[in-house]
């Protein structure tokens, strides 16, 4: 009996290793398409190194806009009691606070033309409330802002911030 034709038409096996299906050009492509482990961390070490230099300078710029935010913010709460004062006739009380900037006081409501700030009066930068007393020991208002650690004192970034 022979085997039909169709049958070994049909059935070719092909004799070439899998090895050799792709050229030796190809293989090396395809490795240098991607990074070794190796080369990652060497690239992760680099930027380590980088941020390692680079943050404590850049922190250290924070602490410094800190101080000029809350510098700039006693300069504009002067202006605002200092408008309080030539439409009231007087610097708002103890307390009253920096409240009276926002809201009229009892008693100054008909000359009261604020509001004096357009927002609530907020923290200072570190988070800590404006202290503010009227008359103050350095003028006729003391406007103070504690510093990082919030409380009297200090120095550097701890230091207390003052108006005059």
């Amino acid at each position: 009996m022979q085997p039909s034709s169709s049958f070994m038409t049909h059935s070719r096996i092909s004799s070439a290793p899998a090895s050799a299906a792709a050229p030796p050009s190809d293989r090396r492509a395809s490795r240098a398409a991607g990074f070794t482990l190796l080369e990652l961390l060497v690239v992760l070490a680099i930027l380590g190194l980088l941020a390692s230099l680079v943050a404590p300078r850049m922190f250290g710029n924070v602490s410094k806009s800190e101080v000029k935010v809350a510098r700039a913010q006693i300069a504009a709460f002067e202006t605002a009691i200092e408008n309080f004062r030539l439409d009231v006739g007087r610097y708002p009380s103890t307390e009253e606070g920096l409240a009276a900037l926002t809201r009229a006081p009892s008693g100054a409501d008909a000359r009261w033309a604020g509001p004096y700030l357009k927002k609530a009066v907020p923290a200072d930068p570190w988070g800590n409330g404006y202290l503010y007393r009227a008359p103050g020991e350095r003028g006729d208002f003391d406007l103070v802002s504690l510093g990082r650690d919030g409380r009297p004192g200090g120095t550097g970034d701890d230091a207390d911030l003052a108006n005059r």
